[in-house]
């Protein structure tokens, strides 16, 4: 496991590089907490499987259109960006659309078996009004997207790169 510290750690580092460009040039929410486990699974795993790749997107997809629903419906207007009052309707709320994303989108994950828990945190950001508009919500899944993408891109070129290298007998 110790192995894995160093390169781990710079890995999820330039993942994050990538998105923070993005958002610090187009001053769009490119980066969000939930963001920051997804880099780190994608750097400690490495796996290239274009499966988990999908799954990755798919289930941050899922719980940034649970998360809007559950808010649009139960708590528009209302934002989780100081405690809200005991008891209060609008603290009410905030719970409600929070509790109906997390059960919508682990329902959602499970029924198409695109389980990673990082996505869980994504409907929470956008049913607690944190980043809860079409539009930041559009730019949550693209900084998911282009989060996969590059690290496939990155896999693809490692793993060209040292098959390339590993010369064996030549047949002749």
């Amino acid at each position: 496991m110790r192995r894995h510290r160093v390169g781990t750690s710079l890995y999820a580092g330039v993942l994050f590089v990538v998105l923070g460009t993005l958002a610090w040039a187009s001053g769009q929410p490119f980066i969000f907490p939930s963001l920051g486990p997804s880099a780190f699974i994608l750097a400690f795993q490495r796996d290239g499987n274009r499966t988990g790749l999908v799954s990755v997107v798919a289930s941050h997809l899922i719980g940034s259109v649970a998360g809007l629903a559950a808010y649009s419906l139960l708590a528009g207007g209302v934002s989780l960006v100081a405690d809200p009052t005991a008891f209060s309707a609008a603290g009410l709320r905030l719970v409600a659309s929070a509790t109906l994303s997390i059960v919508v989108t682990s329902w959602g994950m499970i029924a198409t078996d695109t389980v990673h828990a990082p996505a869980c945190a994504t409907t929470l950001i956008v049913s607690l009004g944190l980043l809860s508009t079409p539009l930041q919500v559009a730019v949550i899944v693209a900084g998911v997207a282009v989060l996969v993408a590059f690290h496939a891109l990155v896999l693809s070129a490692y793993h060209r790169a040292t098959d390339a290298s590993r010369t064996g007998p030549v047949d002749g």
